[in-house]
């Protein structure tokens, strides 16, 4: 799950800096409010897709998801990317849940196996087929 919602942080950060340019020149806001708005946002995309491992950085992600889609007000017409990334968001929280109960399932069964395997009928604890000495 972590590794899916990191893809999409990335990815989010690079859409989240090309809404600096948009907001200059649609709705001619600020440069320095415009950048310090999706630029900050943009750095902590960035920052929490290397922190996914961490559970507070997972929560930190939807926090993001919601500033987000709240700064997108404030452009008239983008609100649509925000939900588009919120979508993938939990797409990526959703299915990687499921990969991860997956490997869960697939490394119990391997680790039932190979138990179960140790211990075959007929072998004996010092049987190893080997040449005996007299």
């Amino acid at each position: 799950m972590r590794t899916l919602c990191a893809v999409v942080l990335v990815f989010e950060a690079i859409v989240i800096g090309l809404m600096i340019p948009i907001a200059i020149n649609l709705e001619e806001m600020d440069p320095a409010l415009a950048g310090g708005v999706w630029g900050s946002i943009a750095v902590a995309a960035l920052v929490l897709s290397g922190l996914q491992k961490y559970t507070w950085a997972h929560y930190a992600g939807w926090a993001l998801q919601a500033a987000f889609l709240f700064s997108s007000f404030l452009v008239a017409g983008t609100p649509l990317v925000p939900i588009v990334f919120v979508s993938l968001w939990v797409t990526g929280v959703i299915l990687g849940r499921k990969v991860d109960a997956e490997k869960a399932a697939h490394a119990a069964y391997a680790e039932a196996t190979e138990g179960s395997e140790s211990s075959a009928p007929g072998e004996t604890a010092g049987a190893t087929g080997g040449a005996r000495s007299a």
